[in-house]
């Protein structure tokens, strides 16, 4: 199991290279790791947000940062987050953004 710390410093060494393939411009951690409540059997809840649609890339995306973790990994857009109001307000305070 990662700790918070591992993953925003995978993240961040990979942070340029997923900005020019996949225009991610913020990337942040939320749920039970940025809560420190993760478990061994948590995935990790990525957010991005993105300077242009890409599409099925999206989902090339998934798969390229589930690779790099090794675990289930959720991603999420900020935009998508923000049209869901009550999940909205429950997670935007514990955002981690790296």
């Amino acid at each position: 199991m990662k700790t918070i710390e591992e993953i925003k410093r995978i993240l961040a060494e990979h942070k340029s290279e997923i900005r020019e393939k996949y225009g991610v411009v913020i990337v942040g951690i939320f749920g039970s790791y940025a809560r420190g409540e993760q478990k061994e059997t948590s995935d990790i809840d990525i957010i991005v947000e993105l300077d242009r649609p890409v599409g099925l890339d999206f989902y090339e995306f998934w798969d390229y940062i589930e690779n790099l973790f090794g675990t289930k990994v959720d991603v999420l857009t900020l935009s998508a987050l923000k049209q869901k109001p009550l999940l909205w307000e429950k997670v935007k305070d514990n955002i981690v953004y790296v």
